[in-house]
């Protein structure tokens, strides 16, 4: 059984960001874009630690439809065509509580690796 199970998940196609509400009270706002480079797919994770595979060029990705697996996870497909991630209900409340370290760890990562992130188009 899952610790923490949403109560409430909305997508704001406009903004690009996927709210989501637990049971616990906590609330959180997750920009497509953070979703999409934190997939937990073996594509964007690798098979093991030190494996993690920089995703670039995705300050513009959109989700285009989100799936329920069962009662413990959603499927979100991204426009870029991505779409092999399973979100548990326990990623997305840890995505959701280390927002801000896991965010500015990814633009360290960017920054590391050379790439210089483009604005988001309006």
């Amino acid at each position: 059984m899952a610790k923490h199970v949403p109560t409430d998940i909305v997508l704001h196609q406009k903004t690009r960001v996927l709210e989501i509400s637990f049971d616990d009270g906590a609330k959180f706002e997750l920009p497509a874009e953070y979703l999409r480079v934190y997939s937990p797919s073996a594509e964007v994770q690798g098979h093991g630690p030190g494996q993690e595979v920089l995703q670039v060029g995705k300050e513009d990705v959109a989700i285009t439809a989100i799936e329920p697996v069962g009662n413990y996870a959603i499927k979100i497909v991204f426009d870029d065509g991505h779409d092999s991630g399973l979100y548990s209900w326990e990623t997305l409340y840890d995505l959701g509580a280390h927002y801000a370290e896991k965010w500015e760890r990814y633009l360290q990562r960017l920054k590391e690796a050379g790439y210089e992130r483009k604005p988001p188009e309006a």
